[in-house]
């Protein structure tokens, strides 16, 4: 495969790959700004860009953000499944039979190895989305909760204030406020995609209808 054959066959994800990275440096870049400036106004030292990436200021911001993306794409995708929103791209239509729902066939040409090899492999497979998905929001909640503790005792200790406990900042208010002010924006942003795209069309956009779709056709 020729490099401009693998850059077509895959400019969506490395757009979105690189769009990452940059966002990922402006985030560096502005955090430790910041980072710097509070830490220096509680009286301690300015850290050095290495220290930074392991301090809980950078995990807690980082890993809140990355459990909300996964928690609203696990669940979307598991909704998905039974759950129907007429007229819009992004839901199945239950009048009618769906590709996805149909069982795997081992004799199909180049299916996935998993769906040839069948058993408990194949039963794995078929959920293998959720599954990881859901381990990544889990990895990410954990990531987070223990940036954010970090950072929490980090203040305090520059307060001279005592310590917290992971058993006790399970349930302070700074944690879920953290956590449920990303969730709130990811459900919002897939309820808008949701039924913006009963109305509205984006000509080429595999998540939009065809542009003289009715209003009531459900699914793409």
């Amino acid at each position: 495969m020729t490099m401009n054959k693998f850059l077509a066959n895959n400019s969506l994800s490395l757009s979105f790959a690189l769009l990452f990275v940059l966002a990922m440096g402006g985030q560096l870049y502005f955090g430790y700004a910041k980072y710097i400036k509070e830490i220096e106004e509680l009286g301690a030292k300015p850290e050095s860009l290495g220290n930074y990436l392991q301090s809980g200021h950078f995990l807690q911001a980082t890993f809140e953000d990355w459990e909300s993306e996964f928690l609203q794409m696990a669940l979307f995708v598991v909704l998905t499944i039974s759950l129907q929103q007429k007229g819009s791209s992004e839901s199945k239509d239950f009048d009618r039979t769906e590709e996805v729902d149909r069982e795997p066939d081992p004799n199909r040409k180049d299916a996935p190895w998993p769906v040839k090899k069948g058993g408990l492999i194949l039963k794995l497979y078929k959920h293998s989305l959720t599954i990881v998905l859901v381990l990544l929001f889990l990895a990410s909640f954990v990531a987070h909760f223990y940036g954010s503790l970090k950072d929490e005792n980090l203040q305090l200790a520059l307060r001279k204030m005592p310590q917290e406990t992971a058993g006790k900042y399970i349930s302070d208010s700074r944690f879920w406020f953290e956590s449920f002010q990303n969730w709130q924006s990811e459900f919002l942003s897939i309820f808008a995609i949701i039924i913006l795209s009963i109305f509205l069309r984006q000509k080429g956009s595999s998540q939009s209808k065809p542009v003289d779709a009715p209003n009531s056709e459900t699914g793409e």
